[in-house]
This record gives C-alpha cells, sequence and structure tokens, in this order.
C-alpha cells in the first residue's frame, strides 16, 4: 500500500464559526485569525494505492461555483486536485473509488464538474465508484434548514445520475465497521448525520483521516467544537471516545482542514488528550 497527501485548494473560514462557544483570546493561540477574522483553512484528500485500486478520500469545493461564491472563501494558494493527482503520477480518470467522508461542498464539489459546453454537470471521475452511506444521503439529498447552504445539489444529485454511486455498510449498535473498501469507519453524528472517518492500516500504523471530527490541532480540547456541528454535545462525546482510542492505540490523525499541519499524534494528560507530535506526510509514507 501506498498512501499520498492530496491538497485540493486551500480557503478561510471565520475563526469564530469554527471553535463555536470558545472565545477568540483562547483559540486565536493556535488559529491566529486576519484583520477579517478569517483563519487558514485547506482541503486535503488521502489518496490510497492498493493493488488494483486508487482510493480517492474527499474531493475538496472542485472549481465550478461561482466567483461570488468562492469570495465568501477567500481562496488562497496554489494547490489544486490536479495538480496534486499529477504532482504524484496520477489522473483524475485513474481513480477507481472516491470515498465521501460527507456531502457538504467542501468535501465532495470536486467530484463533480462541468460538461464541455456547460450545460449541464458530469462527474469529474469517470471510472469511479462514489462511496456515501445511505442515511447520510438521505440527510443531504433532503437537508434541514441549518445544513441547507452547505449541501449543495450540483454536487450531490449528479452523483446518483451517473450510476456511479454505491453505499457502503451502517453500523448496528457499535459506531465502527470494516468497510467493503478495505477500511475501518468510525461514524460519527454530531457534525452531521453519519459522517465517516476512516482509518487505514499502513504498514505498522493505523491512519485516521479526521474530516470535521477534528479539523484542526487547534480543536483538540473536547469543548473546542464548531459552530457549524449540528450536535455539539454529541460532537464532544464522539471526540472525546475517538481520540482516546487514537490515543490507546497511537493512531495518526491526518488532518483535513489544518493548512499548517498535517498529520498529528496524541496522548493522554492531565488535562485531557492532547498533541504529542506533529508529522508531514513524508515522515510517514515512504
Amino acid at each position: 500500500m501506498n498512501l499520498y497527501p492530496i491538497h485540493a485548494g486551500s480557503f478561510k473560514l471565520d475563526g469564530g464559526a469554527m471553535f463555536g462557544v470558545v472565545p477568540k483570546s483562547i483559540w486565536h493561540k493556535t488559529n491566529p485569525a486576519d484583520a477579517h477574522n478569517m483563519i487558514d483553512l485547506c482541503a486535503r484528500s488521502l489518496l490510497i494505492e492498493e493493488g488494483n485500486r486508487l482510493i480517492l478520500i474527499d474531493t475538496g469545493m472542485g472549481n465550478k461555483q461561482s466567483e461570488k461564491f468562492f469570495g465568501y472563501y477567500h481562496l488562497w494558494g496554489h494547490h489544486t486536485l490536479d495538480k496534486s493527482l499529477k504532482d504524484h503520477g496520477f489522473h483524475r480518470d485513474d481513480i477507481t473509488d472516491v470515498f465521501l467522508t460527507h456531502l457538504h461542498f467542501d468535501h465532495c464539489g470536486g467530484s463533480i464538474q462541468w460538461n464541455k459546453d456547460r450545460s449541464g454537470y458530469e462527474s469529474a471521475f469517470k471510472k469511479a465508484h462514489f462511496w456515501s452511506n445511505e442515511n447520510h444521503w438521505h440527510w443531504a439529498t433532503q437537508p434541514n434548514k441549518r445544513e441547507k447552504a452547505s449541501f449543495l445539489r450540483e454536487n450531490i444529485i449528479p452523483i446518483q445520475e451517473s450510476g456511479q454511486l454505491k453505499f457502503t455498510r451502517i453500523p448496528s449498535g457499535d459506531t465502527l465497521i470494516n468497510s467493503e473498501l478495505g477500511f475501518d469507519i468510525f461514524f460519527a453524528d454530531g457534525h452531521t448525520d453519519k459522517q465517516m472517518i476512516p482509518l487505514i492500516k499502513y504498514q505498522d500504523k493505523t491512519i485516521a483521516f479526521m474530516a470535521d471530527l477534528l479539523p484542526t490541532v487547534g480543536h483538540l480540547p473536547l469543548p473546542f467544537v464548531m459552530g457549524y456541528d449540528t450536535r455539539p454535545l454529541l460532537t464532544l462525546d464522539e471526540k472525546e471516545k475517538f481520540l482516546d482510542l487514537a490515543a490507546t492505540h497511537n493512531y495518526y490523525l491526518f488532518l483535513e482542514h489544518d493548512a499548517h499541519n498535517e498529520i498529528i499524534s496524541v496522548a493522554k494528560t492531565d488535562k485531557g488528550v492532547r498533541l504529542k507530535d506533529i508529522y508531514t506526510a513524508k515522515d510517514l509514507f515512504q
């Protein structure tokens, strides 16, 4: 197995929204804001190469939205999904599976693109299966009013219309299952219903793709929960459970949204689970 970090772009969001009820005087120490209160974020995907399968976890925002839309997110940097794939010797058409942790636009927008004459939409990964789960798909296609702005139909419905959509199993009772793609999945409902956190066995390590369960290093303390989460108290419980597992079993946490830290490990302390070490992908993925 080979693993590759794929950088699908960088953007900014309001720091207050990213940290909910936590005061700026605290969160700015780990996530400094600019003059407009915006903090640096990124869309960091993970590519898994194993046998004849090439699995991409999440696809970033994509590029099909309007200039006005992207203006809200203050895009910065030079990374794109296509450039990052090319840097590792791959092309979109090589991808066999796209695993979507959830269907918010910054995680699945790159899955769908304009067709040639911009009269409609088409799959951006012609030869891939797209993986979601039935509960989350229902949640996203019939969205509540709070999340409606994050579940964009042009990112979601064309996946189904392409005939490439598949659903992974949902656990009954426990929160952890082994998926059809060969890795375990931790299900979390606090951010959005049935978000999926993949745990990949790589050599002697477990790499956890953290999606929005742990957006950045700054979110390690349990009460540091995003204002975007639909069930923040549930997020707090899920973070506690997962971080305890991560510290006990020495997981390596691959951070999708932390623009400046790729991978971390954690340890138990008197203050709870806290940062142990910071790694780059080059440190671990040889």
